[in-house]
């Protein structure tokens, strides 16, 4: 029944069919396969992309150590001339809550022009361009000088073991000179300037948990070593302390362009106070003001994410735990990072440790004069003349920090435009199709530029 179903969801040839109109057909197919994680079960959306390139000729495969969770490769194959292109995307999704969305999250309903559901920001929506892409090539026969490669891995909400297994086993089979992955966007500013970040750098996820200890008692007597009060006290330390103030080659080519736009020209007489450590901590302040995501990228961040521990509304606690989600700058040792936090915290009944053992790598920046970045500045002055492109570092992570730790260039691609407030991991998470045709066709031109036949 399950193939049956997938054999229903696969979009058939039609004539005039454009790559946004695949990528909109694909989405609403990927969305509805349930892939929260946990438990996962991404081999829905394996076996899915296994069906659809089948159905065009292009040679793909399953595989994995998990039945339930299986990845996908698929190869495009060119003349050889250059290295590989690889389009990377990953299959899960984060769970719902479902009463505090307005749709049902897993069915893919177009509302005012937009597809909403789990995954339509994160990112099924770019495994659905790039899928569209591979299959638009595919059909138009278009001569490439490189193979195309499209990897869906599973896990990557939460273990990231669905790429850590393709290292480790199908490595050759991915092998590429340089990656397009998920989370990067473009911008429309007031003055009409689109701005295209490339993703070419990561912070690194380090983990915190707080344990504080007390003495159990009575909750009718106030005791000074209570628990829950020593952790109340840390984490407000913590989520008030000011962090050391640190640039790297991309944040620094970041906020040296987009100083030079209107709207961020504030930034401009910051940008040398961030280099002086006297005066560092309040130009930070300064450009959080003015954009928080411009704070997070200049030093360490965390946010308190999860509480436990008590038994009982009156009965103080021996131990009480908190758990902080902390985002490290590459160029920052973890050792010392947490030395830190312990002189913030500065109390001998919380202690301070790494939550979870760290996954993903720190790594260098990506190339900015690599031919696949090249290629992409291209496109967007194509398609917008008075565009900015400018190198980006997130602040979260993606499963690209595994591949830049083996060498390979890896670049979050800005091909669709933020639409307001960004909705991935939240309620009524969408994407409007004009949004989703439109960035389908630029991946399709940013393929086509650095891939094809006769490209220098």
């Amino acid at each position: 029944m399950r193939h049956l179903i997938l054999a229903a969801l696969i979009s058939l040839p039609c004539a005039g069919q454009t790559v946004g109109d695949l990528a909109t057909s694909y989405l609403r197919d990927l969305i509805r396969l349930d892939t929260s994680n946990p438990p996962g079960n991404e081999s829905l959306v394996a076996n899915y992309l296994k069906k659809v390139a089948d159905k065009e000729g292009i040679p793909a495969e399953v595989l994995g150590d998990n039945p339930k969770r299986l990845n996908f490769i698929a190869r495009l194959k060119g003349s050889g001339r250059q290295r590989p292109l690889m389009l990377m995307a990953h299959s899960d999704v984060v769970p719902v809550e479902r009463s505090q969305w307005t749709v049902e999250p897993f069915s893919a309903v177009e509302k005012d022009g937009s597809i909403y559901g789990r995954g339509a920001e994160d990112t099924k929506d770019l495994l659905a361009a790039e899928l569209a892409v591979m299959v638009e090539l595919k059909r138009s026969k278009t001569p490439l000088d490189r193979d195309i490669i499209l990897v869906c891995e599973s896990d990557e909400e939460s273990g990231s073991t669905g790429i850590s297994w393709l290292l480790a086993n199908a490595w050759p089979k991915m092998d590429a000179e340089f990656a397009l992955n998920e989370f990067s966007y473009s911008l429309k500013l007031p003055s009409g300037t689109d701005v295209f970040q490339i993703q070419t750098a990561e912070k690194v996820p380090t983990r915190i948990k707080l344990t504080a200890h007390g003495v159990a008692g009575h909750g009718s007597l106030p005791r000074e070593d209570n628990a829950v009060t020593h952790l109340a006290r840390a984490i407000v330390k913590l989520t008030d302390a000011t962090q050391p103030v640190a640039l790297n080659a991309t944040t620094r080519a970041y906020f040296r362009e987009i100083s030079k736009l209107p709207e961020y020209a504030a930034i401009a007489p910051l940008l040398p106070r961030l280099e002086d450590p006297a005066q560092s901590d309040k130009a930070a302040a300064e450009i959080t003001k003015i954009n928080s995501e411009f704070g997070a990228m200049v030093h360490f961040s965390l946010s308190p994410t999860m509480l436990s521990g008590g038994v009982r509304i009156n009965v103080i606690p021996n131990t009480v735990e908190a758990l902080v989600d902390g985002r490290r700058l590459p160029t920052e040792v973890p050792a010392e990072v947490f030395e830190r936090l312990r002189k913030i915290v500065d109390d001998p009944a919380v202690t301070v440790e790494p939550a979870e053992k760290e996954m993903q790598p720190a790594t260098e920046p990506s190339s900015l004069t690599s031919p696949l970045y090249k290629a992409m500045e291209e496109v967007f002055r194509e398609v917008s003349p008075k565009s900015v492109t400018v190198p980006f570092m997130m602040r979260g992570t993606t499963d690209g920090a595994f591949l830049r730790a083996k060498g390979m260039a890896v670049y979050g691609v800005p091909i669709f435009r933020m639409d307001g407030a960004l909705r991935m991991h939240g309620n009524d998470e969408r994407i409007s199709v004009e949004n989703l045709k439109a960035g389908a066709e630029l991946l399709r031109r940013i393929v086509v530029k650095v891939a094809a036949a006769g490209r220098p």
